[in-house]
C-alpha cells in the first residue's frame, strides 16, 4: 500500500515538473494560454469561445419574439 502511494506521488511530481519546465526554468516563463480566444488556429477555423458563443446566441431573438413582432394588429 505504501509502495503504491509512493510511486503515485513520484509519477505526479514528475508530471508537474515536466509540465512546468517553461515556468520553472525560463526567465519570465508562463504557461501557454489554453483559451480559444487567444488561439490563432482556432480563430482561422471560425471556432470561438463557448462563453462568447453563448452570449451571442442569447442576444439573438427567439422564434417567439419574431412571431409577436410579425403579428397583424
Amino acid at each position: 500500500m505504501l509502495k503504491t502511494i509512493l510511486v503515485s506521488v513520484i509519477i505526479i511530481a514528475i508530471a508537474v515538473l515536466l509540465l512546468g519546465i517553461r515556468v520553472f526554468f525560463v526567465k519570465g516563463g508562463k504557461f501557454p494560454s489554453m483559451h480559444i480566444s487567444s488561439n490563432k488556429n482556432m480563430q482561422k477555423k471560425g471556432i470561438s469561445c463557448a462563453v462568447s458563443t453563448d452570449a451571442r446566441d442569447r442576444a439573438r431573438k427567439t422564434l417567439d419574439d419574431y412571431m409577436k413582432q410579425n403579428q397583424i394588429k
